[in-house]
């Protein structure tokens, strides 16, 4: 008996000593920006006890002396610490480079270090700063091989995104956006040829992350709408934990990146007068004398002692400003997640009169219903009203007063009504005045799903997705605008747009032997898109307080459509990884589209990449140096449907026949028509070094087209014009190379670089039926896409000031004649150059120190060209009376002068032909943005209950080093927006905004 007491007294002895062992461990875990990380796994290892870190990065856990608590988290290398006699221990995680984060690809998720495909990342950090109204313009410079370029600096203007290059002529150019797993309607739906960007109603501050598909493995389970690449974006939810509230608040100012140097009144009436004696003599004085052109100009001010010298280029480009407004709550628990948010942004633009306001609302949930069942709903609603101005090409617009002599006031003498008796061209002022444009967008974005867990390794999901894009246009010129002879006009334009997707599919993840990893997803889609338009328009109105179309006295236009497509595909995928180093993947899409002819209406999209993790391999594996290296290459088919609905049908309409009614032909049939498919080669190698100190990826692609879908012209004598068909082929290939380093990395200072480099070889390999000539740009088989055509300008003729032309006709050599002449029509047209660069770079770079953090980027484009189709006004050497640049002031005056500006002769034709003397190579490098801030102390704003308070200053577009000498080396002429073959031409086009805003981000 006594020895039984012995043994428990003793056992209680020793599990009294083990239990005092044990020890309350506590602790902050930071991320390197000093930032605390939510979600950490602490685990005790080699056991299963563990536990994570909250909103604030604090965690507790108990553990004895001898245990090792091992921290892990998704993007940052795992650490391993002994707790020791240690009783607070915090850790700052060390990111991992990238290469262990998970990305979102088509129809799920995968680990980026397992990736075989070619996917660029942009995360939140990245957009949510930088505050300007377009999602697209937050991309700039961060990806490879994508080329992001806003038309103009319209606040509404269109937004080209180009991945790889151009892959189509007469088809869609644009990728697919797809939004947590919605497709989004993309399509412009301006009344007018100057495009309105179609996701300016998306708040970019709502965006986690979005993943560009660059590859056609990548891409190709996207199937027929590949082709160009697909952008996936992934809005924020919430995290489980304590409730997080966040506002970031800004406000700043803009002004214009550049402007032009024209000629002020002294000048221009040297020039013109000059002008005017070298066509009709010095004895004409019609342009200078009492009551002669310029007196009429004038007005009434007496422009010969300095009366009147108006800077119209100052009316017509503004002090702009901007708001960005943007409050979320976010939070939940283990079950329940839910992200809310509102947003608002206010642009007044640095063009006269034009201006843009959005309101946003997104509302996303996810709810774990049981073990096996969740659900989830993503919600957002915007409204955005933009002021229009006139298109480039029409007087109404304010950069088209820079034509407008410094001669002419710009009011009449109440200064209040705006001049347009005396002026060369239409007042621009006068709409401000007399007139409006408005537009109003209201879009309603849905995506739901369910998923049910049916086995530990398989899931079915559905996901049910709704995109509504409701446009209104009224546009109204009074009684004194240019439709004045009229009593003023009217329209009224309104479209509904919508698309409704269903999902449906399988996910099947399974690990075999600790050795084979394997996933398939396989599974159908549908797609529905619907359009309506009604269009009305009206002169005559009884006043000028009257501006809708109701008080029209007579409707002049009216029409009204409605069209719809679907789409229906299968797809699957199959992953698979062999010892965590030797990586498969394949997928197939079999898509159908009810836009293609019967006998091609379904196409085949099949994929097939590999990968080998060489740093998994045992020679290498204990490298430390060599933390990743990793090989890989894809080939895969992609498509593009980007056509009319109806492009294969033939097509009738109604129409009157001697005020009859009658039906018409419209479009002859194509039953052949296909889709147009591209295959893409991809070769590319990841690498680490130094833990992924430094770490970065290779590629080269070859991406061709065949099957072009064009609207092909057709001899005149059948009818018709065009018709659509499956013609020629063009290649894209290129080098991309990024490389990511973590220069610094201390407690209180980080130093981080991106640095990407791109080049791009575009070349028309095949166009059966010759070139395709529109305007000043070619497409031609050998050549870059839109290439330009021109004559080539030689210069002046010292002897006389003739402007000269290369002739350019071929010898009997092939060579050809470089001889000179003044006659424009004995020179012949050649390739002079291509409106899109060949090589492109971005590079960003993100400090620390302390609480102050800065960062920039850099971007640039080199071997693109812009051809100004407004230099024959603006640069013509005083041929019309439109104001000059003020290099024409270098013209030629006598024999033995050299210079490259013709001698100016009014009403004369001198070099204004369309010629290289317009065009200029457009080579830039742009500091597109800069952000400082500073982070108050915790100890300070947690007094206040607040987690977190910013303070930072953001800069857009700062400067620009560029040797183009018009307005900017980006803008470009927006009536050609959405024209796939005029591209580069630049026509009256306003330069991007230079934007400073000042702002908090609070967290609570």
């Amino acid at each position: 008996m006594k020895i039984k007491n012995y043994f428990f007294l003793g056992l209680f002895f020793v599990s009294s000593i083990l239990i005092a062992q044990e020890k309350k461990i506590s602790g902050v875990v930071k991320g390197e920006d000093g930032i605390p990380l939510m979600g950490v796994n602490i685990v005790i290892e080699n056991t299963s006890k563990g536990t994570q870190s909250d909103f604030d990065g604090n965690y507790t856990i108990t553990a004895n002396p001898q245990d090792v608590l091992v921290f892990s988290f998704v993007g940052y290398g795992s650490i391993k610490r002994q707790v020791g006699q240690q009783i607070v221990i915090n850790i700052e995680m060390i990111s991992d480079n990238t290469f262990e984060e998970v990305v979102v690809v088509g129809f799920g998720k995968q680990s980026k270090r397992k990736v075989t495909d070619n996917i660029a990342s942009v995360s939140s950090s990245d957009i949510n700063n930088i505050p300007i109204a377009s999602m697209q313009g937050a991309l700039t410079g961060k990806a490879a091989g994508v080329q992001i370029t806003q038309i103009n600096g319209k606040v509404e203007g269109g937004v080209k995104m180009r991945i790889r290059g151009v892959s189509s002529i007469s088809s869609s150019q644009e990728p697919l956006y797809v939004i947590d797993g919605m497709p989004l309607i993309n399509d412009d739906e301006s009344v007018s040829e100057a495009p309105i960007n179609p996701l300016i109603s998306l708040n970019p501050n709502d965006i986690e992350s979005i993943q560009i598909l660059k590859d056609a493995s990548s891409a190709a389970i996207y199937g027929a709408r590949g082709t160009n690449g697909v952008v996936l974006i992934t809005t924020k939810q919430g995290k489980s934990g304590k409730t997080k509230v966040s506002l970031n608040t800004s406000t700043g100012w803009s002004e214009a990146t550049n402007k032009v140097k024209w000629l002020n009144a002294a000048q221009y009436v040297e020039l013109f007068t000059e002008a005017s004696t070298n066509s009709y003599g010095a004895e004409d004085t019609w342009l200078t004398e009492e009551g002669g052109y310029f007196d009429w100009m004038a007005n009434g001010k007496d422009w010969r002692n300095g009366e009147v010298d108006t800077d119209w280029q100052d009316l017509a480009l503004v002090k702009g400003s901007v708001q960005d407004h943007n409050f979320s709550i976010s939070g939940g628990t283990d079950k329940t997640l839910f992200f809310i948010s509102a947003g608002y942004n206010n642009t007044q633009g640095i063009v006269r009169g034009n201006n843009l306001d959005r309101y946003s609302f997104r509302g996303n949930l996810d709810h774990k219903i049981s073990d096996k069942f969740r659900a989830g709903i993503n919600t957002s609603l915007s409204k955005t009203k933009i002021s229009r101005i006139g298109t480039d090409n029409s007087f109404s617009t304010p950069l088209q007063a820079i034509a407008q002599s410094p001669l002419t006031p710009a009011y009449l003498d109440d200064g209040i009504v705006p001049n347009n008796e005396t002026s060369i061209y239409y007042n621009f002022l006068m709409q401000e005045y007399n007139g409006n444009w408005d537009v109003n967008i209201f879009r309603v974005l849905l995506n739901s799903y369910l998923e049910y867990q049916l086995l530990p390794e398989l899931s079915f999901k559905t996901e049910f997705g709704y995109d509504n894009n409701n446009q209104t246009e009224e546009y109204f010129a009074g009684s004194l605008t240019e439709s004045a002879s009229t009593n003023g006009y009217a329209d009224a334009n309104a479209i509904q747009s919508d698309k409704y997707s269903i999902n449906n599919y399988f996910t099947f993840a399974q690990t075999f032997n600790e050795v084979y990893d394997v996933e398939f997803v396989g599974g159908m889609s549908f797609e529905e898109s619907s359009r309506s338009r009604q269009y009305v328009a009206g002169t005559g109105f009884p006043s000028d307080d009257l501006q809708t179309v109701e008080s029209a006295s007579e409707i002049t236009a009216g029409t009204s459509s409605r069209t719809k497509y679907n789409f229906l595909s299968y797809f699957g995928r199959a992953t698979f990884s062999i010892m965590d180093k030797y990586l498969i993947k394949g997928s197939l899409r079999y898509d159908g589209s009810s836009r293609f002819g019967a006998s091609n209406r379904y196409g085949l999209f099949p994929a097939a990449s590999v990968g080998w993790i060489i740093s998994e391999e045992d020679f290498i594996k204990d490298s430390e140096t060599i933390s990743l290296l990793k090989l890989r290459g894809s080939y895969g088919l992609t498509g593009n449907a980007g056509i009319d609905n109806f492009a294969s049908l033939g097509l009738f309409r109604g129409t009157s026949y001697n005020k009859k009614v009658a039906l018409g032909p419209y479009q002859l049939p194509n039953q052949d028509l296909k889709w147009e498919k591209t295959d893409q080669v991809d070769v590319g190698l990841d690498f680490g070094i130094l833990n992924n100190r430094i770490s970065g990826e290779i590629d080269y692609y070859i991406k061709k087209t065949n099957d072009l879908l064009l609207n092909e012209p057709i001899p005149g004598t059948s009818g018709w014009s065009s018709i659509t068909r499956n013609v020629g082929s063009l290649t894209n290939k290129g080098f991309e190379f990024v490389l990511n380093t973590n220069n610094v990395m201390s407690e209180n200072l980080t130093w981080k670089t991106s640095l990407n480099l791109s080049t791009l070889d575009n070349e028309v390999t095949d166009l059966p039926n010759g070139d395709i000539v529109v305007e000043r740009n070619i497409v031609r088989e050998g050549e870059t896409i839109s290439s330009f055509y021109l004559v080539e300008y030689a210069g002046v003729d010292p002897a006389n000031g003739d402007a000269l032309f290369y002739l350019n006709t071929k010898k009997p050599d092939g060579s050809l004649d470089k001889t000179t002449t003044n006659n424009y029509n004995d020179a012949q047209r050649i390739i002079s150059g291509s409106p899109y660069p060949t090589f492109m770079a971005g590079l960003t770079n993100t400090m620390s120190f302390y609480n102050f953090d800065f960062s920039f980027t850099l971007q640039g484009e080199w071997g693109a060209s812009l051809y100004n189709e407004g230099g024959k006004f603006q640069s013509g050497n005083a041929r019309y009376e439109d104001n000059q640049t003020a290099d024409q002031l270098n013209r030629w005056q006598n024999p033995g002068d050299i210079t490259m500006v013709p001698q100016a002769r009014m009403y004369s034709t001198n070099g204004q032909q369309a010629s290289t003397r317009y065009l200029e190579k457009s080579d830039f490098i742009r500091l597109r943005n800069l952000s400082f801030g500073y982070t108050f102390p915790k100890e300070l704003t947690q007094k206040f209950s607040v987690d977190r308070l910013r303070l930072y200053f953001t800069g857009i577009n700062l400067l620009t080093f560029t040797d183009y000498s018009g307005y900017d080396p980006e803008s470009s002429y927006d009536d050609n927006g959405n024209s796939n073959i005029q591209k580069g031409i630049t026509f009256y086009s306003s330069p991007p905004a230079k934007t400073f805003t000042i702002g908090l981000n609070i967290d609570l």
